[in-house]
């Protein structure tokens, strides 16, 4: 790392601190694992572990360190002292959004964040010097933290916001500040800490209270949430609102797709203009987000045409989509790892992908989470999807999925075991050559954990879809 970020002058002045010694960091870091030489290590207080028990590991490996006491033993060493290192890592991603001159967006959702977000990371980044908050960090740690890496000069920075309980995204988009804030979708994730999905839609509203004078809002205007979420982004004082997806509402609006097993050649208009693109991810839902993508680069200043074009060479996160062939001893099979994470709107999603594979279509499905009192309903009502996508065997892990085993009729009614672990014996001994499996749950039930072991058993041949090499 050659370009510098904070200095310990800058640091100790946005968070009120006081430096130890002249020098500078060229990244901020929360894991001392992974910390590297050049880069701040900030000592936070977790459920499990306090950072600052690791700090004498950061700084042995070649890290300055941000604490809030000075651990025993250190003697002379490259500190920021502060009163409390998390509102100092607030205060440092504060400091980072105020000397900023990049257009920014802040994106939010109940599906589709991480996805929509790394989309538009590649569309803006192949026009100008772009900076993303990595994997998820979308929470009231993960956010300031990706505010304080943002390279002084970005010209585009994007964010994921994300929430368990009202008031959060306020609090998060009022430190963003965006130009441009995107509500993906509204959908029945995280209902168990709402009333209902309705209210689910105020609190990703939230969002525009970060809004900056001016600003635009990007919404689905497919979602039956739209009119309200239109009616507080122009109450927030929302300068422009452009609606994405096939309603006539829409300004960036879905004329015609063509669709294969690795992806999507789509249609747009974009209010007057045509825009031709390929999308390189199969799935309805991902083609709407592109289309918001597309709306949210054009509401940034970006070319909407090059953003457009950049989607060709799109693929989806591993545990988000991301497919791949396995030899196994039965025969190869493809592999579609939406492992990541799961409710009703993305199960539904990734079991249409499914339906348009080739050759036996099977789902290994583990609990939705966080859905209280209306799990068992959300679950058994998976039936439907399955039988309408044509999925024929389904493999249930967990207490939620038993609902959707007993829904299903006897032909499609796979095995039901307790825990993802155990679903492992009886898909090796289930699957054969040309099936094609899908693996989704809650990431609480760690179905991640039959990815990994199917891809040590069977090896990647090619990822689907993967570019030439």
């Amino acid at each position: 790392m050659t370009r510098e970020l904070w200095t310990a002058a800058e640091i100790a002045a946005a968070t009120g601190g006081k430096a130890y010694g002249d020098w500078a960091v060229a990244g901020v870091s929360i894991d001392s694992r992974t910390v590297q030489r050049g880069e701040l290590f900030i000592a936070l207080r977790g459920p499990n572990h306090d950072g600052h028990d690791f700090v004498a590991d950061a700084l042995a490996r070649g890290a300055a360190a941000l604490v809030d006491r000075v651990p025993d033993g250190l003697g002379a060493a490259p500190l920021v002292v502060v009163g409390d290192t998390m509102a100092a890592l607030t205060a440092l991603g504060r400091a980072a959004r105020a000397r900023s001159s990049a257009r920014i967006a802040a994106l939010t959702g109940s599906v589709g964040k991480t996805g929509t977000k790394e989309a538009l990371r590649l569309a803006l980044s192949m026009q100008a010097p772009t900076h993303a908050s990595a994997a998820s960090h979308n929470n009231h740690w993960g956010v300031p933290l990706s505010l304080a890496r943002a390279p002084r000069h970005t010209v585009y920075a994007l964010y994921e916001l994300g929430m368990n309980a009202p008031g959060e995204i306020a609090a998060l988009a009022r430190l963003v500040r965006p130009h441009v804030a995107m509500i993906t979708a509204v959908e029945a994730a995280h209902l168990g800490f709402f009333p209902s999905v309705e209210a689910i839609a105020e609190a990703k509203g939230e969002i525009f209270s970060g809004l900056e004078p001016g600003g635009s809002a990007v919404l689905n205007a497919d979602s039956p949430h739209f009119a309200r979420l239109k009616q507080m982004a122009e109450a927030a004082g929302c300068a422009q609102v452009i609606g994405f997806g096939a309603a006539a509402a829409a300004t960036a609006r879905l004329r015609e797709t063509h669709a294969d097993p690795e992806g999507t050649d789509v249609l747009m208009t974009l209010d007057r203009r045509e825009i031709e693109f390929r999308i390189g991810a199969p799935g309805r839902h991902w083609v709407s987000n592109a289309l918001g993508v597309i709306a949210c680069a054009a509401a940034l200043g970006a070319d909407p045409e090059r953003a457009a074009r950049a989607l060709a060479d799109f693929r989806p996160l591993a545990g988000r989509g991301q497919q791949h062939r396995l030899a196994l001893p039965n025969g190869p099979i493809t592999l579609i790892d939406e492992s990541y994470n799961a409710n009703p709107a993305s199960m539904r999603a990734a079991l249409q992908v499914l339906g348009a594979a080739s050759g036996r279509r099977l789902a290994a499905l583990g609990d939705m989470l966080e859905l209280g009192e209306h799990a068992p309903r959300l679950h058994a009502g998976l039936a439907d999807t399955i039988v309408a996508c044509g999925v024929d065997r389904v493999y249930t892990a967990g207490p939620a999925m038993r609902h959707l085993h007993d829904a299903l009729d006897a032909a499609r009614r796979g095995a039901h075991v307790d825990d993802a672990a155990a679903l492992l014996p009886v898909l090796d001994d289930e699957l054969r050559r040309g099936d094609t499996l899908l693996i989704k749950g809650s990431l609480g039930m760690r179905m991640g954990r039959i990815v990994e072991a199917l891809l040590a058993r069977g090896g990647a041949e090619r990822r689907v879809g993967a570019p030439g090499r």
